[in-house]
């Protein structure tokens, strides 16, 4: 059972404030550990040198005349189907006006973390 409003504790301005300031303490402490929000990480698995002979030479070979044949194909093969790119110049960054392309990269990460958490696609800030 939810507590009625009334019950609910008040709080003040100056603690409404603090707590308001918690996210952004929070992403400067996280942002340097993680150096970013995303990486790249393959889906196959890689356990030794003959497995690149099937995932890049030669045996990748095949699935590129595959597609150069049917160029339908390159859905079936690769992740072309569910890949975007986030570009920005940074010029009108979320709420934060322009401030440059490097300055925006974190929104652009973060864009990408809603990308694949929210709808499974492979979103990569440039």
């Amino acid at each position: 059972m939810r507590p009625h409003p009334s019950d609910s504790k008040k709080f003040t301005k100056e603690e409404l404030l603090a707590k308001a300031k918690e996210p952004a303490k929070d992403a400067m402490r996280l942002h340097p550990f993680f150096r970013g929000k995303i990486q790249t990480a393959p889906k196959c698995v890689i356990r030794d040198v003959n497995d690149f002979a099937i995932w890049y030479t030669p045996g990748v070979a095949a699935p590129c005349r595959a597609i150069h044949e049917d160029q339908n194909l390159v859905y079936e093969h690769t992740n072309k189907g569910n890949t975007v790119a986030v570009v920005s110049d940074g010029t009108r960054v979320l709420g934060l006006g322009d401030i440059g392309p490097w300055a925006g990269l974190p929104v652009m990460e973060g864009k990408a973390l809603l990308f694949k958490y929210l709808g499974g696609v492979d979103a990569v800030p440039i």
